[in-house]
Parts: structure tokens; sequence; C-alpha cells
């Protein structure tokens, strides 16, 4: 339980952490001039993705962890 936890913990933490990381890589492609229209458009989504996949996995594993535990 408590490993499921702190996995899930550990996870948002890095996670968040490498957030600014992603998001600066994206717009430095979308200020790159190489990419335009449409295309431009979805890789400006991609920070929101990955907050969005960060956040499904730490509480996946989080939730695991209280369901071992008989929490929930």
């Amino acid at each position: 339980m408590l490993g499921n936890l702190l996995g899930g913990f550990i996870i948002i933490i890095v996670g968040v952490n490498l957030l600014p990381t992603v998001a600066n890589q994206t717009k430095g492609t979308q200020d790159s001039g190489n990419i335009t229209g449409a295309t431009s458009t979805i890789v400006g989504l991609i920070p929101l993705f990955y907050a969005l996949g960060l956040l499904s996995a730490g509480v996946a594993i989080t939730v695991s962890g209280l369901r071992n535990a008989g929490v929930m």
C-alpha cells in the first residue's frame, strides 16, 4: 500500500517538474516556423495531454494502492 502511494506521488512530482520543459519544447517547435496550420494547433495541445496522462497515471496508482489496503 505505502509503495503504491509513494510511487503515485513520485510520478506526480517528477511529471510536474518536467511539465515546463515539455511546454518550452512545444513552444519552441511552434515558433520555429516549420509547423503551420492545424499541425501547430495539435502540437500546442501536447502539454495538455501530457498533464492529463500524468494526472491519470498518478491517480490510478494511488487508487490501486488504497484498494489493496482496503480503504476504498
